[in-house]
């Protein structure tokens, strides 16, 4: 029998995990991110951008309300968040497909380090700013003909793997 929201028994926690989402517009992938962050324990989202549309109305329908319970802010450099990250001693580790990344697997996380997990955008991906800086580029390995997938089922199963 499925249960309803109330009784089921996930333990309730927060990771020191802050999702920078670079330059990502589109408006079902914001709610989404916001509701798999939510379901993952994601202490912050950062969205680098101009004009990133956080309109409550637009974005509640993918994002389940999560968008009111998950700490963000809006960067609109690059270069500010270049400082905040690495004046703040975050992992930094890039989720791109690029000629110097490891598969997920094979990321290295230590106990209680602050995580800054990087999305791309829809179109371009992580800009080579933000890629300079990662600590660690990790892909997906993926068998089909496609080269890449979605920002949000990318996100989720970088998630997964970095909360287990």
């Amino acid at each position: 029998m499925q249960l309803t929201h109330e009784e089921n028994q996930f333990e309730r926690k927060t990771f020191p995990i802050t999702l920078v989402c670079d330059h990502i517009y589109f408006q079902q992938n914001i709610g989404s991110l916001f509701r798999i962050a939510e379901a993952f324990g994601v202490e912050n989202i950062i969205f680098l951008g101009k004009d990133i549309p956080l309109t409550p109305r637009k974005i509640n329908k993918t994002s389940r309300s999560t968008h009111l319970h998950v700490p963000h802010t809006v960067i609109e450099q690059t270069t500010d968040v270049v400082d905040y990250l690495t004046s703040n001693n975050f992992e930094i580790i890039a989720l791109e497909i690029a000629s110097n990344s490891k598969p997920l697997k094979e990321v290295t996380i230590l106990d209680n380090q602050k995580i800054a997990l990087i999305v791309g955008s829809e179109i371009d991906g992580i800009s080579n700013e933000l890629l300079k800086i990662s600590n660690q580029i990790v892909h997906i390995n993926m068998f089909g003909k496609n080269s890449s997938m979605n920002v949000v089922q990318a996100a989720s199963i970088a998630l997964y793997e970095i909360t287990s």
